[in-house]
């Protein structure tokens, strides 16, 4: 069993930063991809971001382009996303997700194509 721990969430200003971290329980080197996908109030879990943890391929949609940076340190089992420009629409809680084994380019936006699952952490940005 694998456990994500993300964090890094707060409140923060529109055009602000936060940087948000997810820690994986056990080495990530079996995993096809980790990333993030966000969910506001009374909306749907939609993706964010994602990268492949083998060759480092990230993946963006199209609302985060620019603004978000996800990288990864394999030696602390660890996913970041940078968060830059933030606007008063991003605010959510922002959830790490990781896939264990092989994932296709199709599913990788896929919020149901991933095995394990952080508890969330908010991020709020006023306007």
């Amino acid at each position: 069993q694998v456990q994500l721990v993300d964090s890094g969430g707060g409140l923060v200003q529109a055009g602000g930063s936060l940087r948000l971290s997810c820690a994986a329980s056990r080495r990530t080197f079996s995993f096809g991809a980790m990333g993030w996908f966000r969910q506001a109030p009374g909306q749907e879990r939609e993706f964010v971001s994602v990268i492949r943890w083998n060759g480092g391929n990230t993946y963006y949609a199209d609302s985060v382009k620019g603004r978000f940076t996800i990288s990864r340190d394999n030696a602390k089992n660890t996913v970041y996303l940078q968060m830059n420009s933030l606007k008063p629409e991003d605010t959510a809680v922002y959830y790490c997700a990781a896939r264990y084994g092989y994932i296709s380019d199709y599913d990788l936006s896929n919020g149901n194509a991933y095995n394990y699952w952080g508890q969330g952490t908010q991020v709020t940005v006023s306007s």
